[in-house]
């Protein structure tokens, strides 16, 4: 459902917002698009994950994604547009003015621990929403447990994520499948 309450211009200037002050990629944007889009009504609690969810399993930036679904929840092809060009624009013209500044700068101690005391945040700008949409949406003991060993697959032992995606989709059409046709070999 679009949500006429948000102009095309609000959109870019939220979106412009979390893409000036989003250090990290993706991940590190989902707390900020949380706080900004539930404070102002435009999306619920419940409505993230999914927003991340299809953001995380179609192709391109993780970044642009989120912009892409969420501004066309509000607004529809305009404010994907909207929020996608927010979003992207502020880190285009910081990565264009780096690029033509860094190489006099990068040898720099003070820009060598800029970089190394901001690579702490933004771990945690990553973790904490995933950990929070854990406790969100693990349940029960066997959410949690696919969640952990996803987790440590993919960490550990470098399995593809892509695997482990349809590995679980697999199972879970197995289950629903199991359980809606249960009632046939039940006498």
């Amino acid at each position: 459902m679009k949500n006429n309450k948000a102009s095309l211009g609000q959109i870019f200037a939220v979106f412009a917002k979390i893409g000036a002050f989003t250090i990290g990629g993706g991940y590190a944007m989902i707390p900020i698009i949380q706080d900004e889009m539930s404070r102002r009504g435009w999306i619920s609690e419940d409505e993230l994950p999914d927003i991340v969810a299809l953001s995380q399993s179609a192709p391109g930036v993780m970044a642009v994604n989120i912009s892409i679904f969420a501004g066309y929840k509000l607004r529809g092809v305009k404010g994907s547009i909207a929020a996608t060009l927010g979003s992207v624009m502020p880190s285009f013209c910081i990565i264009l003015a780096i690029a033509m500044l860094f190489t006099s700068f990068k040898d720099n101690p003070w820009v060598v621990k800029a970089f190394k005391g901001i690579r702490p945040v933004v771990i945690a700008l990553i973790a904490v929403p995933m950990i929070r949409m854990a406790r969100k949406n693990c349940k029960a003991w066997w959410s949690w447990a696919i969640a952990v060993g996803a987790l440590l697959s993919v960490a550990f032992l470098n399995v593809s994520p892509i695997y482990i995606l349809l590995c679980v989709i697999v199972v879970a059409f197995g289950i629903t499948w199991f359980k809606e046709n249960r009632a046939r070999w039940t006498p």
